[in-house]
């Protein structure tokens, strides 16, 4: 099969490259994470996308093409949506938090399904953290859903859930660039749809992107910019939290302005057994959780089910929020 077509439709610069209809992008996208396209095809095609970006029908096409060759896990006893997080990025400048929301998620009994990369490239991944916190990754798919059934936490490496969108992400290594995989592996759904992904974007500009993505789709989802790439609300400002669902989008919460009145106590350094540590000290109630991480763990109660009212739901997380620093229960 030739690819030159493809490549002259999104290789002829900032302003001659045409955006390839949802059919082609599936095509070719197909052909990408199967390993069909060739060393040197597949090296113009990812760096003409990077120069390009990504359109919505490609974005829609390439979508469908990874959804087809997804590994899916079976729905975990609960009444609410499982939350799915990607993990793929670590933190460099300030603390990876992601684990503390896991684990508030499972103080309600909703099962959270992380998936991304076990290494970091320097940066201290969500998986070094959880394995201070004695959750290690799952080994395979039979391994990763024993894990959401008995313990409510499952990690799973992308190899396990899409050994081509896997091989996609570790070509940023060999051509220094990102490439589609990065923005796909992202959206992916191990559940089938039924679970709740929850989308963060580095670049503002990418926001509107994945708006248009969700309303076209009609996937459920939380968006917002993340923390360092990561998709957990930022400690010292909280970033504007979306909900879509059934091709609508909604916010939450609005992003914060103006200057911080106090700065949240936080770890001291980014290292993953100073981050452990500091997670265990408020779930004990020893400090108080970041205000943002708690107004993303209402968003989640309500996106996912487990609160039909977003009002009720923040009133859950205050209780319990209290609750926590005093050492009393609270109800769920």
């Amino acid at each position: 099969m030739s690819y030159a077509h493809y490549i002259k439709e999104i290789g002829r610069g900032e302003h001659g490259a045409r955006d390839l209809s949802e059919h082609d992008a599936y095509q070719l996208f197909s052909a990408m994470l199967d390993g069909g396209v060739p060393d040197l095809e597949l090296g113009a095609i990812i760096l003409s996308m990077r120069n390009k970006t990504e359109s919505l029908s490609e974005l829609v096409g390439m979508h469908r093409a990874a959804g087809e060759r997804l590994h899916h896990l079976s729905l975990p006893a609960s009444h609410a949506k499982p939350i799915v997080i990607p993990t793929y990025n670590g933190a460099r400048h300030q603390a990876n938090l992601l684990p503390l929301l896991v684990l508030l998620l499972k103080r309600f009994n909703i099962p959270v399904l992380l998936h991304g990369c076990l290494e970091s490239n320097g940066r201290v991944g969500t998986a070094y953290i959880l394995r201070e916190l004695g959750i290690m990754p799952s080994v395979s798919l039979g391994a990763a859903q024993k894990a959401l059934n008995e313990e409510g936490i499952a990690f799973a490496p992308t190899a396990l859930l899409s050994p081509g969108l896997a091989n996609l992400l570790a070509l940023r290594t060999r051509l220094g660039v990102r490439n589609a995989a990065h923005s796909l592996v992202k959206l992916i759904d191990p559940f089938s749809g039924a679970g709740l992904p929850l989308v963060s974007v580095s670049h503002p500009a990418y926001l509107e992107k994945m708006r248009e993505f969700f309303v076209a789709a009609g996937h459920s989802a939380l968006l917002m910019r993340g923390t360092e790439g990561e998709a957990f609300a930022n400690p010292k400002r909280r970033p504007q939290i979306e909900y879509f669902h059934q091709g609508a989008g909604e916010i939450l919460f609005e992003a914060e302005a103006g200057s911080l009145k106090a700065l949240p106590d936080l770890p001291d350094n980014i290292e993953a057994a100073t981050t452990a540590k500091w997670i265990t000290k408020v779930l004990d109630g020893k400090i108080p959780a970041p205000y943002p991480i708690l107004n993303q763990l209402a968003c989640c109660l309500y996106a996912s089910g487990y609160s039909d009212d977003f009002n009720q739901a923040k009133a859950i997380v205050a209780m319990n929020s209290n609750a926590m620093e005093t050492g009393t229960k609270a109800a769920a």
